[in-house]
């Protein structure tokens, strides 16, 4: 795998994908702004007088839209910011910290996690353990490398040797690294936003006729944005799993590591059942984890199907591995 390759193009494509982010926050705001001031051109021709636009109305409608996706944003980016958000938000999902003295496989994740740490020159991240998770996942939070987590499921610890551990924390680290949580929890936050614009028009319509109607045009411009807005999040995402996935391979020089983690989750996808075993991941959280949630490759989904990463890995189709236990591979 030309991994250097990789990253470049990844983060090339996701420089264009949060450009395209902005703009369609920009054009939500205004689209806002023109779809107000068509509905009072028609209460207009509707009266027979005419009204006169009211003053500060280009400020207040680009105003209120903007305060709705940006304090979205900003309640997003913070509720992560402050000191220890991240074990706290972990230990809400069910996690624990690992310890060194609680068995052989956590022995082992801790050792992995401190190579890792040195191997890419970063602070050593808090590890957790999801134990009442047997899927094989694992994600990462924190807002700065200083204050960041890596959770990893009791299934991980289960069926990965050595080496595919490695290659899981390698590729979480490379999330932290890049500052990926938290252009994914901005991300975010500003589709909630938008999600927001919408719910304000859908509020307007229940009101005065002239309310239904600006309702209307709000909801209109605000479910452009919100949907924009959530495919393009998910195209951001897609691209910073491969860069992940590349800088994995270049910390632990070897494409088999993760490569096994991705092979066996798919193997442990396609039995019967599988996803009903997966923890219900808030829709914030889907874009953080090593395995999406979904594998049909659509516009809304976070990660790229597992059969494509692995064909990124190794050049070519790789079948799945059966899932047999990895603690005989050494701490």
């Amino acid at each position: 795998m030309r991994f250097f390759e990789h990253q470049q193009a990844a983060r090339a494509r996701s420089l264009r994908l949060v450009a395209l982010f902005a703009l369609a926050v920009a054009a939500t705001v205004l689209g806002i702004h023109f779809a107000l001031l068509a509905c009072w051109w028609l209460m207009n021709a509707w009266l027979p007088i005419e009204l006169p636009l009211p003053r500060l109305f280009l400020s207040v409608n680009v105003g209120v839209t903007l305060l709705l996706v940006l304090g979205s944003w900003w309640i997003e980016a913070s509720n992560l910011a402050s000191p220890g958000a991240a074990q706290r938000l972990a230990r809400r999902l069910g996690a624990r910290e690992a310890r060194r003295g609680d068995g052989a496989a956590e022995q082992r994740l801790c050792n992995i996690v401190d190579e890792v740490a040195i191997a890419s020159h970063m602070p050593r991240p808090q590890v957790m353990v999801l134990p009442r998770v047997q899927a094989i996942n694992a994600l990462a939070i924190g807002m700065a490398e200083t204050e960041s987590v890596v959770m990893v499921t009791q299934g991980a610890l289960d069926w990965l040797t050595r080496d595919e551990l490695q290659g899981l924390v390698a590729h979480e680290c490379s999330h932290i690294h890049e500052g990926d949580t938290r252009l994914n929890m901005q991300l975010a936050g500003m589709v909630g936003g938008l999600e927001l614009v919408w719910r304000l028009g859908d509020d307007l319509r229940e009101h005065t006729a002239l309310g239904t109607l600006a309702g209307w045009a709000v909801m209109a411009v605000g479910s452009f944005g919100w949907w924009a807005g959530r495919a393009l999040q998910a195209a951001v995402s897609r691209q910073r799993e491969l860069l992940a996935d590349a800088r994995a391979v270049q910390w632990t020089r070897s494409r088999d590591g993760l490569g096994g983690v991705l092979r066996k989750a798919l193997m442990q996808r396609q039995q019967p059942g599988a996803t009903a075993s997966d923890p219900a991941w808030s829709a914030a959280l889907h874009h953080l984890l090593l395995v999406g949630t979904s594998e049909r490759g659509g516009w809304f989904d976070s990660h790229p199907p597992l059969a494509t990463r692995i064909r990124r890995l190794y050049g070519r189709t790789m079948p799945p591995l059966p899932l047999q236990s990895g603690l005989a591979s050494g701490l």
